[in-house]
């Protein structure tokens, strides 16, 4: 048996980190960088960060993202969750492979394609009902609905698929309706994919460059198009500054969700061996763990 060279794996894996990260400690340096130029250190200074505070045209741009990439989140973890739901476990229904091939062909199409296409949709709809007028926040939140449903699909239907149907039936059992089971069971067990595709569905609307290109209009100009129509003119420091905001938020934010989602998670773990406990303890008939632990989940809830 061939044993792993510890000392390779290691220089490979520390190679591999100074790659990915040694760029992005380089910007978020000379984002504090007194000089003009952004490969020269001429002295520590906050100046680009007062600049980029006063720059409209970005700080607009930054706002518009933000607003499209909070309702693409929220619009494709409603619809994602429903397709992926429908996928993991409503079996190879008559339409089943039309239905998964729609939802996964945002996946393999290229962004040129669907921004071509939603763009020639728009055209002929304004056209014929005088709907939507323009290019703008609607059309752009369209088209990113339609690329991360993909997204939150597969990450549910892997989810879903992973589940143990015995707390569900346990539910049943004790009279819960299945919409009540699904609120206060299934979705409580998916959170953590649900929070992942929020959060992913957020990052791919927030960094879109191409759909947006074809999508938006006079007014409309998006953070990512406003950033690609400066850097093609040269670098300029308020963009280090900008993308170093950008990395602290999301560090802290990304720390913060698994934080949260750490303590819902023992929570319920905690919730559950108190159930088993209760129900090895009680009565000489007692109901089973699953059934314990639904229902006082379903006590809860009720509570």
């Amino acid at each position: 048996m061939i044993k792993p060279n510890r000392t390779l794996s290691n220089s490979v894996l520390t190679f591999g980190f100074l790659f990915l990260y040694i760029p992005i400690i380089s910007l978020v340096v000379y984002s504090f960088n007194e000089s003009k130029l952004v490969t020269v250190w001429s002295g520590f200074s906050l100046k680009w960060y007062g600049a980029l505070l006063q720059d409209d045209e970005l700080l607009n741009a930054a706002w518009l993202s933000l607003k499209i990439g909070l309702l693409t989140a929220c619009a494709s973890v409603v619809i994602g969750t429903w397709a992926g739901f429908v996928l993991a476990r409503f079996g190879r229904f008559r339409g089943f492979t039309l239905f998964a091939g729609m939802i996964n062909a945002p996946l393999v199409i290229p962004e040129v394609i669907q921004g071509i296409s939603l763009l020639l949709l728009f055209v002929a709809l304004e056209q014929m009902l005088g709907w939507p007028k323009g290019r703008g926040l609607f059309t752009i939140w369209i088209g990113h609905v339609m690329l991360c449903v993909s997204y939150v699909a597969i990450i549910v239907q892997s989810r879903v698929k992973e589940l143990n149907k015995s707390l569900e039936e346990a539910a049943l059992d004790l009279g819960a309706t299945p919409l009540k089971v699904f609120f206060l069971i299934t979705l409580p067990l998916i959170s953590q994919a649900l929070m992942s595709g929020w959060l992913l569905s957020f990052t791919l609307s927030f960094d879109d460059l191409v759909l947006s290109a074809f999508l938006s209009g006079p007014g409309s100009t998006t953070l990512p198009l406003v950033v690609f129509s400066r850097v093609r003119l040269g670098l300029n420091p308020e963009m280090n500054a900008l993308a170093t905001i950008f990395i602290v938020t999301v560090t802290i934010g990304v720390i913060a969700v698994n934080r949260w989602m750490q303590l819902r998670e023992r929570k319920r773990n905690r919730d559950m061996q108190m159930a088993f406990a209760l129900a090895e303890a009680a009565d000489p008939l007692p109901l089973a763990p699953q059934q314990a632990a639904v229902r006082k989940s379903l006590d809860t809830a009720s509570a």
